[in-house]
């Protein structure tokens, strides 16, 4: 039977929310405020990892039950080992699309689940490859909003998805989440969702 009935969940992305609820977890959302300025010569796999433990621990401070266990995340996209955030703004995440355009990228995504005595985490490495994007399809991709706050500048979820022409590894993970580690580390920590009731 599970330990835990919920968790919190230090992150505000909706494609997590979306996903947690997917697997039937009951979260409640927490702020984090861990500084995400990548360090000198820092690889993407460390780079992720930190900032997905960084988060996890900056949510413990807003957080009044300590014994709930927290889940926390980042994705990263990773091409030709150069770092594609958020896009700055619609001009930015047109240049972004434009480099990977015709290209095999790597989506990363660390999870962390922490209680006040276990730590687990989990990186999700993916790839995939974008067709030869049009120039006037990448503006018009651009001007619906979709790019915006999201690594890389595309949504798998969304549109974008109509631009791959390859995915190795987990559609989830390169959504922000990935649904297999995720119940793997709730199961270990035993955290109650839909298939553990």
């Amino acid at each position: 039977m599970a330990e835990y009935s919920k968790i919190f969940l230090a992150s505000n992305s909706p494609r997590r929310k979306e996903l947690l609820t997917q697997l039937g977890v009951a979260f409640e959302q927490v702020i984090n405020d861990f500084d995400e300025t990548p360090m000198v010569d820092e690889n993407a796999v460390d780079y992720v990892e930190r900032l997905a433990l960084g988060k996890a621990q900056s949510a413990q401070k807003y957080i009044s039950d300590s014994r709930t266990p927290i889940l926390a995340a980042d994705t990263i996209v990773v091409l030709d080992g150069q770092l594609l955030g958020k896009p700055k703004d619609s001009s930015d995440a047109i240049n972004t699309l434009k480099q990977l355009s015709g290209k095999e990228h790597q989506v990363l995504t660390s999870v962390v689940l922490m209680t006040e005595d276990k730590l687990l985490q989990k990186t999700s490495a993916n790839k995939v490859k974008f067709e030869d994007i049009s120039e006037e399809l990448i503006e018009a991709y651009c001007k619906i909003g979709e790019p915006m706050d999201k690594a890389g500048s595309y949504a798998i979820q969304g549109v974008a998805a109509s631009f791959i022409e390859l995915l190795h590894g987990s559609f989830s993970g390169v959504m922000g989440l990935p649904l297999n580690e995720t119940r793997q580390m709730l199961d270990k920590i035993g955290v109650k969702y839909l298939l553990n009731q």
